[in-house]
């Protein structure tokens, strides 16, 4: 029986969010025996190279002069944002903690997009917005148990959630090669960044190679994917599949770094996928 749009859009989906899932596996293992700078900036330059080589291969420039626009150069600061935090929030972290967190970038984006762009939002969407960062709120527990740390989690998704929204006004006719190159290119400036401040590379061994490698791969196979999704099947039905990640990242959490969530996290991680999942389903 031959699948259906919007089951292929969603297989897809499920794929990409499995693929970044073990991608923060390999960088929060790297970054144990490797400064994490380092871990970005080689993951950031083997992918760059490859989506590159990629563009040409299929006749295309990989640094068009659109990566010079206005909204590309905000897309570049909201990305690199996005990674440098994100990066650390994954290393200094519980891993399951910080993808639960996550997880609200989507419910950012539909806020974002009705105060940056205009677009109407129905009343029960803001409702599901506000129960979403309720739930981060759970997570973070503010008080006795809060921890400044977590607040990098929070940088991370929003500044993925401006990098999203900056695309809605990148130039048309850029590939997906070319804007993997870019993002790539983007994760090696923000692991720069962070070797300049911290410094402390060295050689790595035959087992960070071997995450270093995982994580390129894993990294580029689940934006492949990812791309592959938005373009198969309506939106609406597909996007709410970014919450497998969720599941992805729990149950590698604990079966690899023995985290044990607590109820706290499993409580606000429900509330910010099912506002998540309401807010994407409904008009």
């Amino acid at each position: 029986m031959a699948l259906t749009q919007n089951q292929r859009g969603a297989l897809y989906m499920t794929a990409s969010m499995a693929g970044f899932a073990v991608e923060d596996v390999f960088v929060k293992a790297a970054a144990q025996t490797l400064p994490l700078g380092q871990v970005l900036m080689t993951i950031g330059l083997s992918g760059m190279l490859v989506f590159a080589a990629m563009a040409v291969r299929q006749g295309e420039t990989p640094l068009p002069p659109a990566f010079l626009s206005r909204p590309m150069l905000i897309r570049c600061g909201f990305e690199i944002t996005g990674r440098l935090f994100y990066g650390l929030a994954i290393t200094l972290t519980a891993l399951s903690t910080t993808s639960a967190i996550l997880q609200a970038t989507p419910l950012v984006v539909v806020a974002g997009a009705a105060l940056v762009f205009g677009e109407r939002v129905s009343l029960g969407r803001w409702l599901a917005v506000l129960a979403g960062f309720l739930g981060v709120l759970v997570i973070l527990r503010p008080g006795s148990d809060f921890s400044a740390l977590s607040l990098l989690a929070v940088v991370g998704l929003l500044g993925f959630a401006g990098r999203d929204l900056a695309t809605r006004a990148a130039p048309k006719g850029l590939s997906n090669r070319q804007l993997g190159a870019l993002g790539f290119a983007m994760l090696a400036v923000a692991g720069a960044i962070l070797l300049v401040i911290n410094g402390g590379a060295r050689l790595p061994s035959g087992a960070a190679w071997a995450c270093l490698t995982g994580g390129t791969v894993f990294g580029m196979s689940g934006y492949h994917a990812l791309t592959y999704a938005m373009r198969t099947g309506e939106v609406g039905a597909v996007t709410p599949f970014r919450y497998t990640r969720l599941v992805f990242a729990m149950v590698l959490a604990m079966v690899l770094f023995g985290e044990r969530p607590d109820l706290a996290t499993w409580i606000g991680a429900g509330l910010v996928v099912g506002s998540g999942l309401f807010a994407l389903t409904r008009k």
